[in-house]
């Protein structure tokens, strides 16, 4: 029996996963790591860190298995993230990571300066302060002697690879995010580099996410208790990857992951450009192409609400206040804006707000209105995509806020079309095990291996009549912001 291993490198935990060829997921192992937030609104991690909870994980996931089995691996990670290391490969600092705002002064500088117009020419993206190459500015203007030491940047990701095989490689889909691969000719933009202030062999090699990049060095396939022969795909950023474990593959295709961020993740088997900037245009890690709406604050608002203010963990109490009846009649409203917004506004200076609130504004209003906050910011992108001629008639949806049957409701309803549930939600690990099947010749193609093993559970059908009470409270949301706006700015950074 062929085995093989999907690691999930998220923002606050590695989870990897034991997988059989035919789809059955014989063990999970999580193994969470300290996240940094050295100023307001910085985000960082030790890359070490990562890699010794990812060996663990490894070493944990597959006692009791016949490590002989084991054919292949692939890692799905976190995007974005800037991993700089020296000529002696060692890292030179902390990781900066996707919801890090500290670069909005290179992130104006390249869309205003630049310009977007020569951006999305030569990246098919504008700049978004998670982004990649704002980081690597951020470095230039501010770290001018760490600057001066980088010999490989990387994505969180691929210093696992790096790690493990030795190979020095992305693929096309992780690289998307960085605002340095020109997506539509699938290489890395010499213009791009240029305004970088990089060299390209600080680059790593480009391949699909399905390739074999190698083996497990010897050395550490022992380590870790691993064959010698263990093939490594090339991987794939997280959200591409979490698409490939959903199906959400081909053309015409939607997935919505509701994770710490969020996404809207529609495939497509053409390259297109969203000509309002709104949703990002980045490669498939099926060898396509898709749009994607990323939004910073979707399960994290839910989570801050919960513990960091109601000081409760346990969120199915707290939902079971929500009386049925009330949604779609909610006065309160709740912007989502807890770290700036990426899609579809690209403000970094937007903060979250409860508006509406009255003298019988009820907990579980609130509660009912973070909820409903972070669905209203999906539809966002999904008007957005249906603005641009995309008719999404259905979608799947993972995360760990998808296991919340009220908000799987609430989503469907306010977006006004069939929520589906997999039968095996696993996210992105479980696409990095695909990832890592294809490699290995198990299958032929990424679509061909999702479509046999990724089954749909249950389906969320939305309601006429709450489909239509929520279109109405979604107009009303959709002006606050705009209301906001310039507030927000005079605001920002205080």
């Amino acid at each position: 029996m062929s085995l093989y291993l999907g690691v999930d490198l998220g923002t606050s935990a590695v989870k990897v996963i034991l997988v059989s060829g035919d789809g059955r997921v014989l063990n999970t192992v999580i193994n969470e790591y300290d996240l940094h937030f050295p100023h307001p609104g910085w985000a960082e991690e030790n890359p070490d860190d990562w890699w010794n909870m990812t060996k663990d994980g490894i070493r944990q996931v597959i006692q009791g298995f016949d490590s002989n089995d084991i054919k292949g691996l692939a890692v799905a990670g976190q995007m974005h993230g800037l991993v700089t290391l020296d000529e002696n490969d060692n890292v030179i600092r902390p990781a900066i990571l996707w919801n890090d705002g500290r670069c909005y002064k290179e992130t104006d500088y390249l869309n205003n300066v630049i310009g977007k117009e020569f951006l999305s020419r030569h990246s098919a993206n504008i700049a978004f302060a998670g982004f990649t190459l704002p980081k690597i500015l951020w470095m230039r203007n501010n770290e001018k002697e760490a600057f001066g030491r980088i010999k490989k940047i990387m994505l969180p990701k691929d210093y696992i690879n790096y790690k493990l095989t030795g190979e020095f490689t992305t693929d096309y889909s992780d690289a998307s995010g960085m605002l340095l691969l020109d997506v539509g000719n699938k290489k890395w933009s010499d213009e791009m580099i240029e305004i970088a202030g990089i060299e390209k062999n600080m680059l790593a090699s480009l391949h699909e996410s399905y390739d074999a990049i190698g083996k497990i060095k010897k050395e550490i396939a022992e380590e870790l208790g691993l064959g010698e022969d263990v093939l490594v795909a090339a991987g794939a950023g997280d959200n591409a990857a979490a698409a490939i474990g959903t199906a959400t593959v081909g053309n015409g295709r939607c997935n919505i992951s509701l994770g710490t961020s969020g996404t809207m993740f529609i495939s497509s088997s053409s390259f297109n450009i969203d000509k309002y900037n709104a949703l990002h245009s980045f490669a498939h890690a099926d060898g396509n192409y898709h749009l994607m709406g990323c939004m910073l604050s979707a399960g994290s608002a839910s989570r801050w609400w919960m513990l960091d203010i109601l000081g409760t963990h346990d969120y199915l109490a707290e939902e079971s206040r929500i009386n049925e009846e009330r949604l779609g009649k909610n006065k309160v409203f709740f912007l989502p804006y807890l770290m700036g917004e990426r899609s579809p506004i690209n403000d970094t200076d937007a903060r979250a707000t409860f508006t509406g609130m009255s003298m019988d504004t009820s907990r579980a209003d609130l509660t009912q209105s973070v909820l409903e906050g972070v669905a209203f910011a999906f539809r966002d992108s999904f008007e957005v995509a249906k603005s641009l001629g995309l008719d999404i008639k259905k979608s799947t949806i993972c995360g760990g806020g998808s296991k919340s049957s009220l908000w799987r409701k609430i989503i469907a309803n306010v977006l006004g079309i069939p929520l589906e549930i997999l039968e095996t939600e696993q996210g992105p690990g479980y696409g990095a095990c695909i990832l890592a099947m294809v490699a290995d010749g198990l299958y032929e193609s990424v679509e061909e291996a999702s479509g046999h093993l990724v089954k749909i559970k249950k389906t969320e059908y939305p309601d006429a009549e709450l489909v239509k009470a929520y279109d109405e409270r979604y107009a009303e949301f959709k002006e606050i912001y705009p209301a906001m706006k310039e507030l927000f700015k005079k605001l920002g950074g205080k």
